[in-house]
């Protein structure tokens, strides 16, 4: 299997560039088509997709990592096959990882907050049972922000698992934790040595156990105490030599009972950097007595390494029978083809677009070496399945495409406006949910596109004849409303909706337009003061014109005789009243002496 830029991967990610390799896997930065972001994918290397027992193990704790969401994981999204090895799609981060921080150097306030983050992912996991078995600067990651990503829950034993590889050791050795060197069973206590080893090595830039070969350290690993990280960084407190020693117990009993026991004990050692516990001196002092246990220890750890070694031994060696192609050839001409050199064949049927009775897969693929005697296993072909198309309506694009491929078919998507179901939903698919198909079918997706909106224009301001034909040019039915005001008559003055709001193409608008009556309604001045009608009409923000007129009735000086307009008259602000008011003149006087003839 060769992996090339810009393949497509499952139908779905298409590799970028290959961003880093290991001993069990290679990791690819690749282009999600689905969810159009990107993600690292980890392909396993052939030699562990050929072993079943490994490939099972690698599925179910794929299933398991992904149920870790939290801010201090790498999330896992997906799990699938390519060409004869599986992947898992991780998210991306695009940063450094703790290997390129350590090496550039890092102070310790720096290092114990790193710690701090990395226990708290390892918390986190450990509390739905999985232990991380890998711990190492490499699968830590700072992401853009500074916040601390831990990577690779993807190859750690899930609790539950009742898949286990007895004796085997996986991970660094440098960053093993002593039961891990003796191919022991592995706990969370294993996680707190190896986060213990990085912390050590923030610290004094350099782990604490070296040696020539994995053989060499593992052996530290299981006999050796842990130097004091002061004696190499003088500027580190007793209190987190204390920490740190620890965590580097050789038994898991003496270490932390848990990552968030560690947590605690870092935020003390920073509250209190000058008392160191007792815990240095116990972790750093063998007594004599536990010497012959001690020498057990290296016995039993240089028996598993041996094992270990012999294990290799026979998985990479070249000796056996070179398995043929049998792939394309009816179940019986394989069966017949790989007895003839010497393979015992099981039969693996599935439903499969080729003609029935057709060898589709092969396991081990064509041109690997295998025991003679040893099985091969086919998967032959059943011819395409009557599959139930599933029902889809209501679910986002992303989701109906994901409950259709994972039932067997090809996806097509129309858009179709709607009122009745949500934009972005699925209505329906053609053909109907419930129809048979043969697998690898397309079944075509009705997404809702939903209702056509529309901005709603600004009329307010405009003449209401002229508002109405705006309106009713930009797609919307017309109500209007008079109301008293002081704008001019017909002129608009409210819109319901208001300007630029968006509404469904059809809907009714509503404008309020004025009669031009004003907002000011007269009172009855006549018979009242001309100095209190004045200034009432002026509070009004009206206008007044007063007319004198002569009146030879002394009680109607200063009096409002007439106004206009009348009372109850609609006005608006500067507009003019006219009061009339009354002004008192004697009668001129009369002469004696003038008779008066009837």
């Amino acid at each position: 299997m060769r992996l090339q830029e810009g393949q497509t991967v499952d139908g779905r990610y298409t590799l970028r560039h290959r961003i880093g390799s290991g001993g069990m896997a290679d990791v690819w930065l690749a282009s999600d088509a689905d969810l159009g972001r990107q993600v690292a994918l980890k392909v396993l290397h052939e030699n562990f997709a050929r072993d079943t027992q490994f490939v099972e193990r690698f599925r179910r704790e794929a299933s398991a990592a992904a149920g870790l969401q939290h801010p201090n994981v790498v999330g896992v999204y997906d799990r699938g096959a390519v060409e004869d090895s599986f992947y898992i799609a991780m998210e991306y981060i695009d940063g450094s990882s703790l290997r390129d921080l350590a090496d550039r150097g890092i102070s310790i306030e720096e290092s114990v907050e790193v710690t701090r983050q990395v226990l708290t992912a390892a918390e986190f996991a450990h509390s739905r049972g999985i232990v991380h078995r890998d711990l190492k600067p490499m699968n830590v990651l700072i992401d853009p922000e500074g916040r601390v990503r831990v990577a690779d829950f993807g190859i750690a034993r899930a609790g539950d698992s009742e898949i286990t590889q007895t004796g085997s050791v996986m991970g660094t050795a440098q960053y093993l934790s002593p039961e891990q060197a003796q191919g022991q069973d592995v706990t969370a206590a294993s996680d707190v040595y190896s986060v213990g080893v990085m912390l050590f090595e923030m610290l004094t830039g350099r782990v604490p156990f070296e040696g020539e070969n994995m053989v060499a350290i593992a052996m530290k690993q299981v006999s050796e105490p842990a130097p004091v990280p002061s004696t190499i960084n003088p500027a580190i407190s007793p209190a987190l030599d204390s920490v740190v020693l620890r965590a580097l117990a050789k038994d898991p009993a003496n270490r932390y009972s848990s990552a968030a026991e560690m947590i605690t004990a870092l935020d003390e050692a920073e509250a209190n950097p000058g008392i160191a516990g007792h815990t240095a001196r116990h972790a750093a002092y063998v007594p004599p007595e536990e010497t012959d246990n001690r020498k057990w220890w290296i016995v039993a750890a240089v028996v598993a390494l041996l094992g270990i070694a012999a294990l290799i031994f026979f998985l990479t060696r070249s000796d056996g029978v070179e398995v043929p192609k049998v792939t394309g050839l009816t179940e019986v001409q394989a069966k017949l083809k790989l007895q003839d050199v010497g393979f015992k064949v099981v039969v693996d049927r599935m439903p499969r677009p080729e003609p029935e009775g057709t060898v589709v897969e092969q396991s081990p693929r064509s041109g690997d070496t295998a025991d003679e005697g040893s099985t091969v296993t086919i998967s032959v072909s059943q011819g395409p399945a009557q599959i139930a198309v599933p029902d889809v309506s209501g679910l986002g694009r992303q989701k109906a495409k994901r409950r259709l491929v994972k039932a067997g078919f090809e996806v097509a998507f129309n858009t179709e406006p709607t009122d009745s179901v949500a934009q972005g939903k699925a209505i329906e698919t053609q053909p109907a949910a419930g129809s048979s198909l043969a697998a690898g079918e397309t079944v075509t997706v009705i997404i809702s596109g939903g209702t056509t909106l529309l901005s709603v224009p600004s009329v307010v301001g405009q003449d209401r004849i002229e508002a109405k034909a705006t309106l009713e040019r930009a797609g919307f039915l017309v109500s209007q409303e008079s109301r008293d005001d002081d704008a001019p008559q017909d002129q608009v003055i409210e819109q319901i909706p208001g300007a630029g709001e968006s509404v469904e193409e059809g809907s009714q608008i509503t404008i309020v337009y004025s009669t031009g009556a004003g907002t000011i309604v007269l009172d009855n001045y006549v018979g009242m003061k001309e100095d209190f009608a004045v200034r009432q009409l002026e509070k009004q923000g009206l206008e007044v014109d007063v007319i004198d007129r002569d009146t030879d009735t002394e009680s109607e000086d200063g009096i409002v005789l007439s106004q206009v307009p009348g009372a109850g008259t609609r006005r608006s602000p500067g507009d003019r009243v006219t009061l009339t008011i009354g002004r008192f003149t004697e009668p001129p006087p009369t002469d004696p002496g003038t008779t008066t003839t009837p």
